[in-house]
């Protein structure tokens, strides 16, 4: 089932998730038991991050297969950044394989080894996958990454709202948002994607709080920003409680950024988990949802 498709007829507000393959298989065990815990929040889809080359592509395939052998309707991040037409094209057929039908277009970070010339590439924007992938999988559900404050790699704040909307052009169905903190910045994405005559689905991604260490760690991966405010309660909390003091804090914000969302008319809350489970759990519970 096209994940476009189920966020349109969706009748009340709805949670999605996002987990990463296990880098130790000697994790899976543990890992499948959190997926079980967090299918009480019975989730409208299910993602699962990618890693390019051979070992990683293959846990993501592996894990999205199992996850929708279990029911759930399973979405694969996928990445093009030096990757040939064949090797997508292969990666596409592999996941319909498997019962997956549905994927996030994604450009990728460039290797870190050595220069990269994005010129150099079939694939030069997350547009060009889009297109890819809605002419060789016509019935393919396509998501792609909208960015409420602007990539960090983006030249400016113009030119990042139109390449999100690049992309929606080219085929996808829905998006999905980098994680922010600042609700004014959703609504300022949407209401410009709206002026464009672009009325496509976007659904705010939540981080929550699980403690300083991890806050730290995805902020300096996805290059995204953290009001001063909330850092400095955070560090506050941090200082009078430590990290239980931090999680608390991450919990109430989650909860405040999630009920503003949904008031402004959010279609869902989709959670980067980071593979936890139980505040993910209490901020559902708190919400109402």
């Amino acid at each position: 089932m096209q994940i476009g498709s189920l966020i349109q007829a969706a009748k009340a507000p709805f949670f999605s998730l996002e987990f990463f393959p296990p880098s130790d298989e000697t994790h899976l065990p543990s890992f499948y038991a959190t997926v079980e815990q967090l299918r009480a929040l019975t989730p409208l889809f299910v993602s699962v991050t990618y890693g390019a080359g051979g070992a990683r592509r293959h846990n993501t395939l592996a894990v999205t297969a199992e996850l929708a052998r279990r029911g759930f309707t399973t979405m694969a991040h996928l990445t093009c950044v030096g990757a040939e037409p064949e090797s997508i094209a292969a990666f596409l057929r592999e996941l319909r394989a498997v019962g997956v039908d549905n994927v996030l277009a994604l450009r990728g970070d460039p290797p870190m080894n050595g220069h990269w010339d994005w010129k150099d590439g079939y694939f030069q924007h997350a547009a060009d996958l889009v297109s890819f992938t809605r002419e060789h999988e016509p019935d393919m559900g396509i998501g792609v990454a909208a960015y409420p404050a602007p990539h960090p790699e983006s030249p400016s704040f113009a030119l990042d709202r139109r390449y999100t909307a690049d992309k929606l052009r080219a085929g996808a169905d829905f998006a999905v948002s980098q994680l922010f903190f600042d609700v004014r910045e959703y609504e300022a994405l949407v209401a410009d994607l709206r002026a464009r005559g672009l009325d496509t689905p976007v659904v705010p991604g939540i981080l929550p709080i699980q403690s300083f260490d991890s806050l730290r760690r995805v902020l300096s991966l996805c290059g995204a920003t953290i009001p001063g405010k909330l850092y400095l309660s955070l560090e506050e909390a941090d200082r009078k409680g430590g990290a239980e003091a931090v999680r608390d804090a991450g919990l109430d914000f989650a909860v405040r950024q999630i009920c503003q969302l949904l008031e402004c008319g959010a279609p869902g809350i989709h959670l980067y988990t980071l593979n936890k489970g139980d505040l993910c759990l209490q901020i559902a519970e708190e919400v109402g949802m």
